[in-house]
């Protein structure tokens, strides 16, 4: 299906003045057929002429209202899909003031769906109706079978998927899409909207089932055999890119361009947060342990470096054993040292 779109039909004002002043001209012709219908029945005239004039003002008043149909007011960023009897005719797309067929019909399948955090926002949730002064303009909303061209962002429900190692992880993405061929959209799928949202939930549980939530050895995300460090933590900008690229190839048929994929929210699973958090807070111990151990026996060198450098004390092995003991307890030790005055010698 090829989209066409109608770029000559802007003549909507032209047929609405045509319009208003042939129907000021059959209300005239039926006032002045009345009168000269009634002026030739008493001085016995011709009665044909006036006849006419009133049979075709009166055929006018009741079908001339029908032209109007056919005016469509677009906006800015805004699309028609036109059929005509079942027949696809074409696509307004620009904005202006059109006059079409007026037997055509505007489709859009997908005018009162509701994407979470889209241009037709509403939560997801399905409010009751409620009787009110405002009624007749939400039913006229609901009717719209405009099509949006801007730039929407879809949000989808956050999803619990494993990674490559198993581990539950949820995760959000929020997707920034727009409708580029809308007789595709239309007539490729039967809604694009809930199809879009299909393949975002689909590309999202294949693109995440190949990284882990964090760096783990001898795993490859890349698919060329060689380990990496990708993870879904510390690339989550590759991530989102792949991601885009897998809607993007399964929305091409259905006329939509996934113009950006984000990732919005990224955490572990409820039922393993806290065991992964405790890991996460032994990791981060053990590496805080062995910088301070690296440091303190840094600095225990040279401490011995600079007392048998400058000749200020001569310590003997075991002299020397006992002085980094004591170093590397203070330097290591969580609590400050108590010091200690030793009056006496150390034998």
């Amino acid at each position: 299906m090829q989209e066409k779109v109608l770029s000559n039909k802007k003549n909507g004002m032209a047929v609405l003045l045509l319009t208003s002043l042939l129907y000021l001209a059959a209300i005239a012709g039926l006032v002045f057929g009345c009168i000269w219908t009634e002026r030739a029945a008493t001085t016995g005239g011709a009665l044909a002429l006036p006849v006419v004039l009133l049979v075709i003002s009166g055929v006018w008043l009741l079908a001339g209202w029908i032209p109007f149909f056919g005016l469509k007011v677009l906006k800015p960023q805004e699309a028609l899909v036109l059929t005509l009897f079942g027949k696809y005719v074409g696509t307004l797309k620009n904005e202006g003031f059109y006059f079409v067929n007026p037997f055509c019909t505007s489709v859009n399948p997908a005018a009162k769906t509701r994407l979470n955090q889209s241009g037709d926002v509403d939560g997801g949730e399905r409010k009751p109706l409620v009787l009110s002064a405002v009624q007749p303009q939400m039913n006229i909303e609901l009717a719209n079978r405009k099509i949006s061209l801007k730039i929407m962002t879809l949000s989808n429900n956050r999803q619990k998927i494993n990674d490559c190692l198993g581990n539950p992880v949820e995760i959000g993405i929020a997707v920034m899409w727009r409708v580029t061929d809308t007789a595709k959209a239309v007539f490729q799928v039967d809604n694009y909207k809930e199809y879009l949202s299909l393949q975002c939930d689909s590309a999202l549980r294949n693109i995440v089932r190949i990284y882990p939530y964090d760096v783990a050895p001898g795993v490859d995300t890349t698919g060329d055999g060689i380990a990496d460090e990708g993870s879904l933590r510390g690339s989550s900008e590759i991530v989102a890119s792949r991601i885009r690229d897998e809607i993007q190839m399964k929305v091409a048929d259905a006329g939509l361009e996934i113009v950006e994929a984000r990732i919005t929210y990224l955490a572990y699973a409820p039922e393993i947060a806290a065991v992964m958090l405790q890991r996460q807070q032994a990791s981060a111990i053990v590496d805080a342990r062995k910088m301070i151990v690296d440091g303190a026996v840094g600095m225990v060198e040279m401490a011995l470096e600079r007392l048998e450098g400058n000749k200020a004390v001569s310590l003997d092995d075991e002299r020397r054993a006992a002085m980094v003991s004591n170093l590397l307890v203070v330097l290591c030790g969580n609590h400050d040292a108590q010091p200690v005055v030793n009056a006496g010698s150390l034998y």
